[in-house]
């Protein structure tokens, strides 16, 4: 039930620290990747450490451009004849979409918001759509966003990513009912939500130079009854989940992979 043997799985955003774990685990369990992401140098990296566990190819694109998408998406399909899992996993965050304690709302960048709305919510939507379209030729597929903590409950500074990726669940469950209802019960939507784990964006955030955490790390661990940050290797679980024929009867939900943060009230 759980097998990704030979399935053809695109990863966008591949290159970030989830998704290249990610990209690790699924290679050693026989899965064959397709890897975007815009830093050809990194790609190549990243390739040569698969390589030696499965068939793997990468390619530069933009996710915000839907022609860029659809080369790709030709060169894809006539290597592998089909695209069983898109994973997208493109996300980020821009300094004026954020509000530290010495600003207000007020001083949001609306420029940075745009960019930020942009790369979580339309760098998902179009991946879905481009590649998308040959799962629902096929009748079958399995589409998982990245979506986050900050969605269900208020965590402060990130207003933009926030926004963006509420958004995303939304167009999660829309595009999971869309599908099933139009092109079968073969094509599933889903999301996972990652609690905290610490990345190249991040880490200044939650951790000090000596590897203590800051008043922002101690607040998060306080909140997380597991009282850690997660692993990047923690999340492939779901993701295989997700991507095998064991969750064929799953649509439309966002599996947190949050070590509790989002079921405890902190008292």
């Amino acid at each position: 039930m759980f097998d990704l043997k030979n399935k053809v799985i695109v990863i966008t955003g591949a290159t970030g620290v989830l998704a290249s774990s990610l990209a690790l685990s699924l290679a050693k369990n026989n899965a064959r990747l397709v890897l975007l992401g815009r830093n050809q140098k990194l790609l190549d990296e990243l390739t040569k450490k698969i390589n030696e566990y499965t068939v793997v190819e990468n390619y530069t694109a933009d996710v915000l451009k839907k022609s860029d998408l659809e080369k790709v998406c030709k060169k894809v399909v006539k290597s592998f004849d089909r695209i069983d899992v898109l994973v997208n996993a493109v996300g980020g965050n821009l300094p004026g979409a954020v509000i530290p304690d010495s600003k207000s709302i007020f001083d949001l960048s609306e420029n940075d918001f745009d960019e930020v709305v942009d790369l979580n919510l339309k760098g998902t939507i179009m991946p879905s759509v481009v590649f998308g379209k040959v799962m629902a030729k096929q009748a079958s597929g399995s589409i998982i966003n990245y979506s986050s903590m900050t969605v269900d409950r208020v965590i402060t500074r990130v207003v933009g990513y926030s926004a963006a990726k509420a958004a995303m669940e939304n167009f999660t469950r829309w595009m999971a009912v869309e599908m099933a209802l139009k092109f079968g019960d073969g094509i599933r939507v889903n999301a996972i939500a990652p609690g905290f784990f610490i990345g190249k964006q991040n880490k200044k955030l939650l951790l000090n130079k000596d590897g203590s955490l800051t008043e922002r790390g101690e607040k998060i661990i306080r909140n997380t009854p597991m009282k850690r940050f997660g692993n990047a290797d923690e999340l492939s679980g779901a993701i295989h989940f997700l991507s095998s024929e064991s969750s064929s009867f799953i649509t439309g939900i966002v599996l947190p992979v949050d070590g509790g943060f989002s079921a405890y009230s902190g008292v």
